[in-house]
């Protein structure tokens, strides 16, 4: 019942691709959250690459989200994440976050 599957597609609803980036961004900031290096910074989405969509996913589908950090400074970061549906990536992508003062 979710509302972006009314149109994404038509007749074969598709979890949009943007949303399991957001996902991964989300779960990337939880990462750099819960790293002790980082204690008082907030991590804020600084951009995507590289993103490719491998698996369709629809409605009830689960995904397994890791999240890899890189590179990380006092201001800025990279990783990786990965959107798993069933054993499969379904979707992979580059992260960037800048670090700003909480």
């Amino acid at each position: 019942d979710e509302w972006f599957f009314a149109g994404h597609f038509p007749g074969r609803p598709t979890l949009p691709g943007v949303l399991m980036c957001e996902a991964i961004a989300q779960m990337g900031a939880i990462a750099v959250l819960a790293d002790g290096r980082f204690a008082g910074k907030l991590p804020l989405f600084g951009g995507l690459d590289s993103a490719r969509f491998r698996r369709q996913v629809g409605p009830g589908d689960t995904l397994e989200l890791t999240v890899e950090l890189g590179r990380m400074s006092a201001r800025a970061g990279k990783g990786s994440g990965t959107a798993i549906l069933n054993g499969q990536v379904a979707c992979e992508c580059e992260l960037m976050f800048v670090l700003v003062d909480a």
